[in-house]
């Protein structure tokens, strides 16, 4: 609906609802001063006519969203907020999007999107990538209570959030509305000892604008929950190794406390948001085991600390009429504190592994004694004792380490948008990001002068053209970007040459830039049905992390990386919602189509050697290599049915072939892996998702909604080879929910169980995930406090 008519409709209520209120009256009609002058009164008779029914229609954040040309999904929290579940949760169970986490929670996350992942995706908390935060203040750990949206992007990115990414987005928008003055806190506890708490606040002074928005999280769980697939081994004291094997999980504490805090002014003449602020968090993570889950580890932990200075600054018609400028950066100093010096080798029983050793008993003289045996030979009388088993290096992964890591990093984004003309608008966009990494040997004090130091640093410009044209049915959007990125590292060695130690310093540095293009269409055929279509060709740089390493999660370095670049095609639809009175649905489908050169992924294992055993698959750490080239051809879909506004029901699924396409090796021989699936990564995958709304149970005004998800992970191969053993089986999961709002709006006590049937869950290199757990939450709702 037009401005325009909306306008006209609101002046027609306007004037219905004067008219309504009024009886018969009188009214004086003077005459011109020519004509005789006299007085009438003259009866008016109203003709009051009842207006049934107005439907105003228009879009919500959503639906504009998710019809702007971008192959772009929205998960709103609201609901998901006053339930037990996290932010990868959510995400998880959105179409298209698949979260590999390497245990329970508060272990390592990565997010592959239809078969792309690591590098190739961009995770943003308002448009700045959230490894900016730290480990200690990710997706892991931030509740849903403040989170706004989530919004998943696969392929090409809007100007806001252009990066050094292809293979999409996901983009956390925190809660930013400081209209009311209000609070809200939750409490949750469950399942393994784990307790979640949270808290957020706004205030807004009218007078001035001067606003504040604060929020914050406290997360602890023992993550001692059984395993007993494949995964878990137990070592005997032949050294024989027994799997399955049945264990509860042990030094796997999580604990992480943080909190953000902004203050600024809103709806001023300068600015419409201009906000500094403080986000700040540490967290304690004990590490249960390396890649795999066959060696357990104890007295491995990290401890985590992050300090970041924000500002954002966004202003419409900045300087002159329809630009508009948008500014975010941040600035934080992050450390990594790693610890590994226990000795001793452990089994998934939590005892120290032992060998028997047969030792000669003494008389009271400390002479060996003897006895006769059958043969009448002398025979040494001995006895067997258990001696505990050392790690070979002396720690659980290896050496002895203590070591900590400072980064101090620098993520600017800005963005200048220009209104040509009615429909057209044109924005030059730049990305500032620098990585100032220094590790740290603490076993080794006197060489604190011999750190490594790293630093990463790229620029990104681009821009984009986005137009509505033939009636604002056709939407497009044109990309093109420049990157330029440098490494550089110097670190030393103790070289021994005749006798003599001497150190050498090593520096390396290495420069490379790249362009890239894109666009997107979007046609509105026919009323709310939307074709929609997006292509790219551009480069991914690695990582600071796959180049440098990050020991906390059991990756190695790798200097040799080279860029990745792929070219993706996706094209789909969007149809509804279409109303049928109390019936409401919609359909989402996209085909996609994505060719990867130098794919950048985490290294796993060939098993087709002839000397290779089954235990060889059971690495402790691992690091990111370039593949080679990929080709992933697949299709996502999503119905939604909504009926009367109480059910509301969703399935969703995603498949796709994510194969290896190089034809030769490095010999120019047939490559033995063509056109195998790349191991470890799930291909297919579902979700199905119901909830029901009661009215009025128990209480008047009270709502109860029930809440019930399916997921489905079907069964892939994580070694190269594809032997039986190494297949990750079907995977089904069933959750359970309810949440009760009590009358006064301000209450809610929510119940949720997950994995409800005990399933076998597993995700990287069949790391086996949490079973059923119980969790309990309540919230409640400050309004008006000040």
């Amino acid at each position: 609906m037009t401005t325009n008519k909306l306008f006209h409709l609101l002046f027609l209520l306007l004037t219905i609802s004067v008219f309504s209120q009024q009886d018969e009256t009188a009214e004086k009609v003077t005459l011109p001063t020519k004509a005789p002058v006299t007085e009438k009164k003259v009866k008016k008779e109203n003709k009051i006519e009842t207006l049934k029914t107005v439907n105003i229609q228009g879009k919500s954040r959503k639906q504009k969203i998710e019809t702007t040309g971008f192959a772009v999904n929205v998960i709103e929290t609201k609901e998901a907020s006053l339930r037990n579940l996290t932010t990868n949760e959510l995400l998880d169970r959105s179409v298209g999007v698949r979260v590999r986490q390497n245990g329970g929670l508060g272990s390592n996350v990565e997010y592959n999107l239809n078969g792309m992942s690591g590098s190739t995706i961009g995770i943003f908390l308002d448009g700045i990538e959230v490894s900016t935060f730290g480990s200690s203040f990710n997706l892991n750990n931030i509740p849903p209570s403040m989170i706004e949206r989530i919004e998943v992007y696969k392929g090409i990115l809007p100007s806001h959030l252009t990066g050094d990414y292809v293979g999409g987005a996901i983009n956390v928008v925190l809660k930013k509305d400081v209209s009311q003055n209000n609070a809200t806190a939750a409490v949750s506890y469950g399942s393994f000892n784990t307790f979640q708490s949270d808290l957020s606040a706004t205030f807004r002074d009218k007078k001035t604008g001067i606003s504040f928005r604060g929020s914050g999280f406290y997360t602890y769980t023992d993550n001692s929950y059984k395993t007993w697939g494949r995964s878990t081994t137990y070592v005997n004291e032949g050294q024989e190794i027994i799997r399955p094997y049945r264990a509860k999980r042990f030094n796997n504490d999580y604990e992480s406390i943080g909190g953000r805090f902004e203050v600024g002014f809103t709806d001023t003449k300068w600015a419409d948001q201009f906000f500094i602020g403080y986000n700040g968090s540490s967290n304690y993570t004990e590490i249960p085991h390396g890649i795999t889950m066959a060696v357990p580890y104890v007295g491995r932990f990290n401890e985590t600390e992050s300090h970041a200075l924000l500002l954002n600054y966004t202003k419409r018609d900045f300087l002159l009429k329809n630009l508009a400028l948008n500014i975010n950066a941040v600035r934080s100093n992050r450390s990594t504190y790693i610890q590994d010096t226990v000795g001793l080798a452990y089994n998934w029983d939590g005892k120290v592994r032992t060998r028997p050793v047969l030792i000669p008993v003494l008389d009271a003289n400390g002479e060996e004694q003897y006895k006769t045996n059958d043969k009448g030979e002398q025979e040494l009388i001995t006895e067997t004792i258990h001696i505990p088993l050392n790690t070979l290096q002396g720690g659980q992964q290896g050496p002895k380490t203590i070591t900590n890591t400072d980064r101090k990093i620098t993520n600017a984004r800005s963005n200048l948008g220009y209104m040509i003309t009615h429909g057209h608008r044109i924005s030059l966009n730049h990305k500032y990001e620098s990585t100032d990494r220094k590790d740290e040997d603490l076993l080794k004090p006197g060489s604190r002068d011999l750190a490594t130091k790293s630093i990463v640093s790229k620029h990104i410009i681009s821009m984009n053209y986005e137009a509505e044209t033939f009636n604002r049915k056709v939407r497009t959007n044109i990309l093109g970007k420049y990157t330029h990125n440098r490494s550089d590292q110097t670190r030393y060695e103790i070289v021994s040459s005749e006798g003599e130690n001497s150190i050498v310093k090593k520096d390396s540095t290495r420069t490379d830039y790249n362009f890239g293009y894109g666009a997107t269409v979007s046609y509105n055929i026919i009323p709310n049905f939307f074709i929609i279509g997006t292509m790219e060709n551009s480069y991914i740089m690695p990582t600071e992390n796959q180049l440098f390493g990050s020991p906390d999660i059991n990756i190695l370095p790798n200097l040799t990386l080279d860029p990745e670049k792929n070219i993706n095609y996706n094209l789909g639809f969007r149809y509804g919602a279409l109303d049928f009175g109390k019936h409401k649905i919609s359909f989402y489908a996209n085909a996609f189509w994505r060719n990867g050169f130098n794919k950048i992924t985490q290294q796993v294992v060939d098993a087709t050697d002839p000397d290779f055993k089954e235990e060889d698959a059971d690495i402790q750490t691992t690091r990111y290599v370039n593949l080679g080239k990929t080709q992933a051809r697949g299709f996502e879909a999503e119905i939604i049915y909504i009926y009367n506004n109480r059910l509301n029901a969703s399935l969703n699924f995603s498949k796709f072939n994510n194969v290896f396409k190089q034809e030769t090796d490095n010999n120019g021989e047939a490559h033995s892996f063509f056109g195998q699936q790349i191991p470890n990564e799930p291909f297919f995958t579902a979700n199905a998702n119901c909830q029901y709304r009661f009215n009025d149970v128990f209480q008047k005004k009270s709502i109860l909604n029930a809440y019930y998800t399916m997921g489905y992970v079907g069964e892939y191969y994580i070694v190269w080879g594809q032997p039986d053993w190494s297949l990750t089986p079907n995977q089904f999961v069933h959750d359970l929910g309810a949440s009760y709002r009590f009358p006064s709006k301000k209450l809610v006590a929510s119940i949720d169980i997950k994995n409800l049937f005990n399933a076998e869950v597993y995700d990287n290199f069949q790391i086996q995930k949490p079973g059923r757990g119980i969790y309990f939450k309540l919230n409640y709702t400050f309004s008006k406090f000040l």
